[in-house]
């Protein structure tokens, strides 16, 4: 699992309103080389919840970051490359999300969260 599907990821349990961000527990990464795209990542920014992606980047041993993207920032290539690692190449192998809320914790297997809820939270 990549930090852009971790951003995008929620708790959606029935009752549970603040289901994001997950917290993130590692117990193996793997990096995966990928196509370096500066016009990408800028269109990315925006997108993401930043504060929620520097936590996670943390976690994954990827320190650092600033508390706020700048346009400037945007024209430093050592800040892109290293954008870059932890969104896309920086891969949770096997871990765990948990729900900020609920405590509820859902496994990474292989790098794919199991997001499935029990009959009883739908």
């Amino acid at each position: 699992m990549r930090l852009l599907t971790h951003n995008m990821l929620a708790n959606n349990a029935k009752g549970v309103t603040k289901g994001f961000p997950l917290g993130l527990e590692v117990t193996a990464v793997e990096t995966k080389e990928a196509e370096f795209n500066p016009d990408f990542l800028k269109k990315m920014v925006p997108k993401l919840e930043w504060g929620a992606f520097c936590e996670a980047a943390a976690v994954i041993g990827v320190t650092g970051f600033p508390t706020a993207v700048t346009p400037d920032l945007f024209e430093d290539e050592a800040f892109l490359k290293k954008f870059h690692n932890a969104l896309l190449e920086v891969h949770v192998e096997e871990g765990v999300l948990i729900c900020p809320e609920s405590g509820r914790r859902f496994a990474i297997n292989k790098g794919i969260p199991n997001m499935l809820l029990n009959e009883d939270e739908c």
